[in-house]
């Protein structure tokens, strides 16, 4: 289990990551339905750190989304990990083996600062975009409006920056009309945050025995999403 020993915390649930991307980000989300019906979709992720979501994202829009369809997925991260720590902490799921050989073939042995990687299919097309350093700089320095957001910093309680006002704000300011956002913490101060934001929240059960995660919509949106519902 890959571990920061600056926030204290694990990189994904010990119970089980993959299953918890796909319960909190994806379907909290509405993907992969939304993949069907959007031919260009932006996700932006607070937290990149193994690699994990994208590639589990990356399988189910695959699967999912139209020919001709592109999917831009930018991350924000403070410490990229290397090469071989990426290997080791995806080794876990073999059959995820070919994506993560994919990734981690173009990742930086040590990154010293963004990574940038296209990946093109025969007929759909991913760019990664993984912003390296303060997340409130360098998303307040992007230029993109994401369709649904994965926040997936370390815990609220030891890494509270990544959830602060500032950036839930900024993080409003790079949606859609209509965008969703997804997260494993409920804690009130977050969720407030992001109302303060603009965000409708809702609470939602969480995953693997976790009582409560958020979810929600921009609140100029007229209904939020049916999956979402």
């Amino acid at each position: 289990m890959p571990y920061s020993e600056e926030f204290g915390d694990f990189y994904y649930s010990r119970a089980d990551g993959r299953a918890e991307c796909r319960h909190v980000f994806l379907a909290a989300n509405g993907l992969p339905d939304r993949f069907a019906v959007r031919p260009n979709f932006v996700i932006a992720e607070l937290g990149f750190g193994t690699g994990l979501n994208f590639i589990e994202t990356w399988s189910a829009w695959e699967t999912t989304a139209p020919k001709g369809a592109r999917l831009d997925f930018h991350s924000f991260e403070l410490r990229l990990l290397s090469r071989e720590n990426i290997e080791r902490a995806l080794s876990a799921w073999p059959d995820l083996a070919s994506k993560a050989r994919e990734l981690t073939s173009r990742w930086p042995d040590k990154p010293a600062g963004d990574v940038k990687i296209d990946f093109a299919g025969q007929d759909k097309s991913i760019r990664l975009h993984v912003h390296s350093g303060l997340a409130l700089a360098r998303l307040n320095a992007a230029a993109f409006a994401a369709d649904a957001w994965f926040l997936d910093g370390f815990s609220p309680a030891r890494n509270p920056g990544m959830w602060s006002a500032e950036l839930m704000r900024a993080v409003a300011d790079h949606t859609v009309d209509g965008g969703t956002f997804a997260t494993y913490s409920a804690a009130g101060w977050v969720r407030r945050n992001l109302q303060a934001a603009g965000f409708r929240v809702e609470k939602r059960p969480g995953h693997s025995g976790k009582r409560d995660m958020s979810a929600g919509v921009l609140v100029n949106a007229l209904q939020m999403p049916e999956t979402l519902g």
